[in-house]
């Protein structure tokens, strides 16, 4: 070779390093692995990991992230299996309270796979190279392990089982034994009334859905925020086992209490809508207040902020105050005063005594005398068709003006009693004792009707200890009349 001259790869040696790089090229782009990655591994301890091999899927949630690197002996003299899992960036985080199952996979794919369920959030995160125990793993179960458990004496109650559930669902119930039951289902087989169930299932199964619905929450793992909040309410109870049976005996003293009153109870229900028809109007009149008192506030700031000057300008005023009752201005208002206070703590005692005797001339008037001034007296043509106390105070007007006199000797009422052919005579007058006097003896023209109302021959009886508003009032419409000549 020349000096200066570079030396060539020959055309075997260029192909030879174009076949290597494509090889190098093709396993990366179809095994997607990377070399200078860090992998994560977990292992897991599994009971029984009978037919795991190496390169079985783990899969989360269907979606494989995963394969099993290694399957190794838990022990030397143990049915247990370690599996050693690498995972790929896609299925991390794993939390501490993961869980792992070996499970089958479908009838074309054969073999097993492992299920790993990734744990809660709020759980601490594993570390690549963590071994997870056997409480948190399941094996695959075996057809033979089936086989096994069903002895002859499994089958034998299992036999027994299927009979007297049949029984229970196809046998006619015994006398008296569904008297307590709905009187629509007394006397039907348990399947016949589990077909009239059927009838309310849509409802039930559509209310059950929404509820299942409304158990999502409205963001992710909201129930699994759910789950994990009840979790450590749990713990807390856990640590106070005491409190928490106290609880529970106040808890069941209350429902008694409750079954107690449920008539009140459901009273209280059915009232509860009314209540809530008047609650929304009440909402609607607070929300429309709120703006006005938004308005309030703000105009209310002005004079927040002169506060303080309206304090400082009330201390001078406040020194004149306690000048004012310091015990050389005080002790002489209290001596001119202790008189006065006196004569009031005797005054308001005498209140005290009066103001019920005013309150019963109250009710009497307001219950008796008012009501019964205010009745309309039916006395025939004579009627009015007034209230009687307004009969009253015309009567007194007509006396008044008929008795008008022009000279000063004072008023005096004129009876013209002469001139007819028809006579009364009065009883003995002129004598304030009893049966003393005469007779009074006049002529009228027409004859007399008698007095309206006629007076009662005995004064009626005061009784003092009977409340005047406790008395039925009088019935004016009842009044006698008096006889005639």
């Amino acid at each position: 070779m020349r000096r200066g001259q570079r030396q060539r790869i020959s055309a075997p040696m260029a192909g030879g390093l174009f076949i290597v790089v494509t090889l190098i090229v093709c396993f990366f782009v179809f095994t997607q692995a990377n070399p200078f990655s860090n992998k994560y591994e977990l292992k897991a301890t599994f009971a029984n990991a009978t037919n795991t091999r190496t390169n079985s899927p783990v899969r989360i949630a269907g979606v494989e992230v995963g394969k099993v690197t290694k399957v190794e002996p838990a022990g030397p003299d143990s049915t247990a299996a370690t599996l050693t899992i690498e995972i790929e960036k896609r299925g991390l985080p794993i939390h501490k309270d993961a869980y792992l199952k070996i499970r089958p996979r479908i009838f074309l794919e054969g073999n097993f796979f492992v299920e790993l369920s990734p744990g809660s959030s709020s759980a601490p995160e594993l570390e690549s190279g963590t071994t997870i125990g056997m409480t948190q793993t399941d094996g695959p179960v075996q057809i033979d392990q089936v086989l096994t458990t069903l002895q002859q004496d499994v089958r034998g109650n299992l036999q027994n089982l299927l009979q007297g559930y049949g029984s229970a669902i196809y046998g006619d119930p015994a006398p008296g034994e569904d008297d307590d039951q709905d009187p629509s289902t007394r006397g039907e087989r348990a399947s016949q009334s589990l077909n009239d169930s059927l009838t309310y299932s849509p409802g039930a199964l559509k209310g059950t859905a929404l509820v299942n619905q409304a158990l999502l929450g409205t963001e992710p793992h909201d129930l699994s925020k759910l789950i994990a909040g009840a979790q450590r309410t749990s713990a807390k109870l856990i640590t106070r086992e005491a409190a928490l049976k106290d609880f529970i005996t106040n808890f069941n003293r209350t429902t008694a209490a409750f079954a107690a009153e449920q008539s009140n109870l459901r009273q209280t229900i059915a009232l509860i809508p009314q209540v809530l028809e008047r609650t929304n109007p009440a909402l609607d009149a607070l929300n429309r207040a709120f703006p006005p008192t938004r308005a309030f506030a703000r105009e209310i700031l002005p004079g927040v902020r002169e506060s303080a000057a309206t304090i400082n300008a009330t201390f001078p005023w406040i020194d004149q105050t306690r000048a004012l009752v310091s015990p050389a201005e005080l002790q002489g208002l209290v001596g001119d005063l202790r008189p006065a206070t006196r004569d009031l703590s005797t005054l308001t005692d005498d209140t005290l005594e009066l103001l019920p005797q005013v309150d019963l001339v109250n009710r009497c008037a307001i219950d008796i005398v008012l009501p019964t001034g205010d009745v309309k007296i039916e006395d025939g043509f004579l009627t009015t068709g007034l209230e009687n106390y307004k009969e009253f105070w015309q009567s007194m007007v007509g006396l008044s003006g008929e008795s008008q006199n022009m000279d000063g000797n004072g008023q005096y009422t004129r009876f013209h009693v002469g001139g007819g052919t028809n006579t009364l005579s009065s009883g003995n007058v002129g004598s304030p004792q009893p049966g003393a006097g005469l007779p009074q003896i006049g002529n009228f023209l027409l004859p007399p009707i008698g007095t309206r109302p006629a007076r009662p021959q005995t004064k009626p009886p005061v009784n003092r200890k009977k409340r005047c508003h406790t008395n039925t009032p009088p019935d004016l419409q009842s009044a006698r009349v008096g006889v005639g000549p």
